[in-house]
């Protein structure tokens, strides 16, 4: 697709986008220009803004005159603990993302690199490529270089490695080692701040990235708000600069000028809102907030379904929305700022869309793009993971309908005692159960130990599709709370284009190929665009007590030369422990269909059905009359997890592939393939029957 018709479609899926993008970008220039004649901020100018004589004084204002509602004030240090003490290892976890932080440790999307107590770090360095990113002006930076990816420095600048320091100096109880965390935390400030001025960098690049590490830079001081060691003048009064220096930054770069702006400007927001709650004696932060509360309000309803999904197509970022409109609330509820009840309910609704499809291990399916991307900086988590949100939304909210699973780490932080009292008062939630999501796109289908998420909706950001892949008609399958079949994931962004793209491709995901093609074109230069075109969209919704219907279709390839109309059926059978699969396919000519079934590991084989298995598959709805001799036996040997069986006919194979399960992270694993060439009308069937 050329530059023309990218633009023509996008003008079509987002009308008006485009004219208010445009008038956004004007009004962005305005604001950059407004930016660069500011005067910054210097140490007369921050003790006039906090009404104090000396450093001495400013120190007292500005850290120890707190209001003391937000979760990281001193005072709130108490209620925490408790919390904490209440859950199994959560101190030992505390302080162990403490130590790690104070040795210079991080995990950079898998890759472990460590620095050394006391020591530098490498800020700008992209540690899998090795290519140093030049402290030179925005502007003069090339950000996209060929096996770069800014992402992986962007994780050490974001600096939640200080909010992880401010844990051990909460959680420690001998003396002299707080006093470690704090003088790490003053000496790891003080590292970025210098080797990283003001609009130098790559870490300058972004404003989300800047906005986030606002909030995480707010966070921590507050949190060390009684350390001598950071209320010293040379430390404090560099580090309220920054702040100053940071939020004005974001107000000047606000990424709203795009088409359809995303959670990009949702995290300029929330960086505002928080630097400018925690410290509103900085001299813009009453701006600020007032901007960021609208914001925050209107991009709600925006980016979030009434349904309670994530507009942006994509299940794990609808993980990163949730904790970034919930880091929001949090603090703006302590600091008595109110986002409105409209913006409560939706992040209710989003809490529930979340464990609608999550697990009984917590593990959310990988629909769209997944970044590994988090807000809160308080417990490492599998990039998959989201079990823990129905229970801290139980924890925010006191909802019953989320009580399940254990009070999180998360909520002990955010929430304290009052968090933890209010989940233990709340009766047990029922079992989750089948739902449709129809404006995201979701569908999951659950009972007999299953788990189905379905992939069936218009692209992500209305229709933009900056986060969505070719997975119309796709699935994961987790049993027993595991994954068994799966969408491969993401692998990086802009590190290898090609991988960006074959990821993101038909054949990367469990549904059917015909002739070869694409569902909707892959603009090979456009890494985060995949305009609208198979139309995606639900035929039935049965959900049962005995039998889960779903029937999906797209009309992808209905522009071939010789059309042909995708229906894809799904019968989770409760009764015989199976899911049934079936595909139709409606059109003229003769086509060569491919499918395929993904799966995380290299555990599967080939394997002729038992009696007992070939019974129970036939017995599932609309199965196949006759099976193939041999079937594909899904998990360890001596101890499979199911088996797949196909339709007379349809001779699978086992082809090598690749899975992500996290941004960064590719592992080698299997894809099942099987194909035919038929003239439609004609049917596909196959069935997984569960161990």
């Amino acid at each position: 697709m050329g530059t023309l018709g990218y633009y023509s479609t996008i003008a079509r899926l987002a009308p008006g986008g485009l004219a208010r993008g445009v008038a956004r970008r004007v009004q962005g220039v305005a604001r950059q220009a407004l930016y660069k004649r500011r005067e910054r901020l210097d140490e007369p100018g921050l003790l006039l803004a906090f009404g104090a004589a000396n450093t001495d004084e400013l120190a007292e204002r500005a850290l120890s005159a707190r209001p003391g509602r937000a979760w990281c004030e001193v005072v709130q240090r108490t209620s925490v603990l408790e919390a904490l003490e209440a859950l199994p290892g959560a101190r030992q976890r505390a302080l162990e993302r403490a130590r790690a932080a104070l040795r210079g440790e991080f995990d950079v999307f898998g890759t472990r690199v460590c620095f050394g107590e006391g020591q530098p770090v490498d800020w700008s360095r992209d540690p899998v490529s090795g290519y140093r990113y030049p402290v030179v002006p925005v502007e003069r930076l090339r950000l996209a270089q060929p096996g770069v990816d800014p992402k992986y420095p962007w994780v050490l600048g974001r600096l939640d490695c200080l909010v992880a320091l401010g844990q051990g100096y909460w959680v420690e109880r001998d003396e002299e080692a707080r006093r470690t965390f704090a003088r790490a935390f003053v000496t790891r400030t003080l590292d970025f701040l210098q080797a990283n001025p003001v609009g130098q960098g790559v870490h300058w690049t972004c404003a989300m990235e800047v906005a986030l590490r606002a909030a995480n830079l707010a966070q921590a001081l507050v949190m060390f708000a009684d350390a001598p060691e950071a209320r010293r003048p040379e430390f404090l009064v560099p580090v309220l600069e920054a702040l100053a220096e940071h939020t004005a930054w974001v107000e000047a770069h606000l990424e709203d000028h795009g088409a359809v702006p995303n959670n990009h400007l949702v995290s300029n927001y929330v960086g505002l809102l928080v630097a400018g709650l925690l410290f509103p004696e900085l001299p813009d932060a009453s701006r600020q907030v007032a901007r960021a509360v609208a914001g925050l309000r209107a991009q709600m309803v925006a980016q979030v379904h009434a349904e309670g999904t994530s507009f942006e197509g994509s299940v794990p970022y609808h993980r990163l929305s949730v904790e970034l409109f919930t880091l929001a609330l949090v603090v703006a509820r302590g600091q008595g700022v109110e986002l409105g009840l409209r913006y409560e309910a939706r992040l209710r609704r989003m809490y529930a869309a979340s464990r609608a499809w999550s697990s009984e291990q917590g593990l959310a399916p990988q629909v769209g793009d997944n970044d590994s991307g988090r807000v809160f900086p308080f417990q490492e988590r599998d990039p998959r993971e989201q079990g823990y949100l129905a229970p801290l939304g139980a924890a925010l909210f006191g909802l019953e309908t989320l009580a399940e699973g254990s009070f999180p780490d998360e909520a002990a932080w955010l929430l304290g005692r009052s968090g933890l009292e209010r989940f233990r008062s709340l009766p047990r939630a029922r079992p989750a159960e089948s739902v449709s999501f129809p404006a995201g796109g979701f569908h999951v289908l659950r009972g007999a130990g299953a788990v189905v998420t379905v992939s069936a909706g218009l692209q992500g950001q209305h229709g933009v599709g900056g986060h969505s892949h070719n997975d119309k008609l796709s699935f994961e399958l987790h049993l027993g709370g595991r994954p068994v079949i799966v969408d491969p994931g993401t692998g990086t962004y802009t590190r290898e284009p090609t991988v960006r793209n074959a990821f993101r491709s038909t054949a990367a995901h469990n549904t059917l190929q015909v002739d070869g093609q694409e569902q909707s074109p892959l603009d090979p230069n456009r890494l985060f665009a995949l305009p609208e075109a198979a139309r995606a969209r639900v035929q039935v919704f049965q959900p049962g007590a005995e039998l889960d219907r779903l029937t999906v279709r797209h009309d992808g390839y209905r522009s071939l030369a010789s059309p042909v109309g995708v229906e894809r059926t799904f019968v989770l059978d409760k009764r015989e422990r199976a899911l049934g699969v079936t595909d139709a396919l409606v059109g003229v000519g003769l086509h060569d269909v491919v499918g395929r079934i993904h799966l995380p590991d290299r555990e599967a084989r080939l394997k002729a059905p038992t009696r007992e298995e070939l019974a129970r598959a036939l017995r599932v709805p609309a199965a196949p009359r006759s099976f193939a001799s041999l079937g594909v036996e899904l998990g360890p040997a001596e101890s499979p997890v199911a088996l797949v069986l196909f339709a007379e006919g349809l001779e699978p194979r086992l082809e090598p592939s690749r899975y992500s399960p996290g941004y960064g992270l590719v592992e080698p694993s299997q894809v099942v393939v099987f194909g035919v060439r038929v003239s439609p009308p004609a049917w596909l069937r196959w069935v997984v029957v569960f161990k």
